[in-house]
């Protein structure tokens, strides 16, 4: 059964609407029993027609599933999970099923519909001038400290953990970022700036090593909470509310832990000759980015995604070689040094999933509703599943300038 009749429609309408689209639907329909004739799942039809090769399963429940997704396959997906119009069997984990999907993003649809999609798919329309990243910024990272307090580990680290031998996600986080101040060579007297505060946790473990540490964000919330945390902590360190392009001054070290998804292609040289500009003469840049297959940024970097819809607007994620070119070009950057976490942001995403549902009641209590938390879990399972089929990667480097 759907759960279309507890969405509000002036919170959701998206949600609240269903696409009416026969010939799409039709469409859809087809392509999904020719993709899944592939693919090591079970389909359960709404009228119990079962689908497949055998494996995690996924449950249609109602036929407005082939409209969404007929009107909008990048989208629809994600919007008839959280309209209640599919879900993962009753003994499927929702990251085992989405994995299967993401090992094989890029051959489901055939190629002359992809081609067809690409003119009608919706573009991405955010911007991110410094009016429109704080607008983007605030819609995710402000929503609640509470909200994110309820499902990352205490030291609201809100990246890839770096577990290796340890199984703690505390100490796997600790670890992570005392990794990513090695690489940018923080020590005692390092003048640092870090770029996206979150909630204060590298400014802490910066300033504990004698650095003087300068953190920017653009999130209101988060900075009065890491202003907290580090007088709580006892340390010495400078929260300020500011865009990483009004910055003065010279640093020893400049490091940014997955903020520069939030940049914006148009605005990754901006970003890049910025650094350069900040970055005191044999200084280092840490640098730790979510990243995709190159082919795929440059076949996907203007269509409007789910997650640009509903999770991180404005949002595009690098690849590797996009950053070594514009570090290169723009800021004189070359990376020396690279260290790879992807099967361990797919762990800390496993993490986080199963203690957000487990806090459902908190979540709940916070005001945030059932829609709400479906689209939760969806772009935490959907995570999850890039990093586990290597669509998606996540790299620590550290950068230097170019010596050519």
């Amino acid at each position: 059964m759907s759960t279309l009749h507890l969405v509000a429609a002036d919170r959701w309408p998206a949600i609240a609407r269903t696409p009416n689209s026969p010939t799409r639907a039709a469409v859809a329909r087809r392509i999904l029993r020719r993709a899944v004739r592939q693919l090591p799942i079970t389909v359960v039809l709404p009228d119990g027609t079962r689908l497949g090769l055998g494996g995690p399963v996924m449950e249609i429940v109602s036929d407005a599933f082939f409209h969404r997704i007929g009107a909008d396959l990048k989208i629809g997906f994600g919007e008839a999970y959280m309209a209640g119009d599919w879900r993962a069997g009753r003994r499927t984990d929702l990251a085992d099923l989405l994995t299967v999907f993401a090992s094989r993003l890029t051959d489901l649809v055939p190629p002359a519909l992809q081609r067809f999609r690409k003119l009608i798919e919706p573009r991405l329309a955010e911007q991110n001038d410094k009016a429109g990243a704080r607008q983007n910024i605030a819609r995710h990272y402000d929503l609640s400290n509470e909200l994110f307090a309820a499902f990352l580990d205490p030291t609201m680290s809100y990246s890839a953990a770096w577990f290796d031998q340890v199984d703690d996600l505390e100490t796997a986080q600790v670890r992570k970022i005392d990794g990513i101040l090695d690489l940018a060579g923080v020590r005692a007297g390092s003048r640092v700036l870090e770029i996206g505060t979150g909630w204060g946790q590298l400014a802490i473990q910066a300033a504990r090593r004698g650095a003087t540490v300068t953190s920017i964000t653009l999130s209101a919330e988060q900075r009065d909470l890491a202003r907290k945390r580090i007088a709580e902590a006892g340390v010495d360190a400078t929260v300020e509310l500011r865009d990483y392009r009004e910055v003065e001054g010279q640093y020893d070290a400049i490091i940014s832990v997955e903020m520069i998804e939030a940049v914006g292609e148009r605005y990754w040289p901006t970003y890049f000759a910025t650094v350069d500009r900040l970055l005191a003469p044999g200084g280092r840049f840490g640098l730790q980015s979510i990243t995709m297959p190159h082919d795929r940024l440059l076949a996907t970097r203007h269509a409007q995604s789910w997650i640009h819809k509903y999770i991180f607007p404005g949002g595009l994620i690098p690849s590797l070689t996009a950053i070594e070119q514009i570090a290169s070009a723009a800021g004189g950057l070359a990376v020396e040094t690279r260290r790879e976490l992807g099967a361990d942001y797919a762990r800390t995403l496993r993490l986080w999933r199963e203690r957000f549902v487990a806090q459902t009641p908190v979540v709940a209590n916070l005001g945030f509703d059932a829609v709400f938390r479906r689209m939760w879990e969806f772009y935490l399972a959907y995570s999850e599943a890039g990093f586990r089929a290597g669509y998606l990667g996540v790299s620590q480097l550290a950068l230097t300038r170019s010596t050519s």
